[in-house]
């Protein structure tokens, strides 16, 4: 993903994509390649594992399998593709199993923790607890 993520920045068709379909093909873990990934990023039995395009991952983030990092659904659709669509996750959050977080202006501040299958649409106060 990391060497994809240099290709789409350098606006090179196809090919950055071709890369991370391939990865997804080959482990489950669906990153598109103009997710922004900090340091140290974990993914533990990354199966169902989805990052949007303009998701951006802080330093030293966990999730597990099922988590969603993805778009709201709004109208406009394909008119918002330059928009931030996608939410910022900062340093040190984890984010259990079928965990789904959604939105652009959605922000999980830093050492928070979302449980398992948590549904969020607002952003996250740092070192919060997320539960259902």
């Amino acid at each position: 993903q990391r060497t994809a993520n240099c290709l789409y920045k350098l606006k090179v068709p196809i090919l950055p994509r071709i890369m991370t379909e391939y990865a997804h093909s080959m482990t489950g873990i669906d990153i598109h390649p103009g997710a922004e990934i900090g340091e140290s990023f974990f993914i533990d039995h990354g199966t169902g594992v989805v990052i949007g395009e303009t998701t951006v991952i802080g330093d030293y983030v966990k999730i597990y399998q099922g988590v969603t990092l993805g778009a709201l659904s709004t109208r406009g659709g394909h008119k918002q593709k330059s928009m931030k669509r996608h939410p910022t996750v900062e340093d040190n959050v984890t984010i259990y199993a079928g965990a789904t977080v959604l939105g652009g202006s959605t922000v999980i501040g830093q050492g928070a923790v979302i449980g398992g299958n948590v549904w969020v649409t607002q952003s996250i106060p740092p070192f919060t607890k997320v539960s259902i």
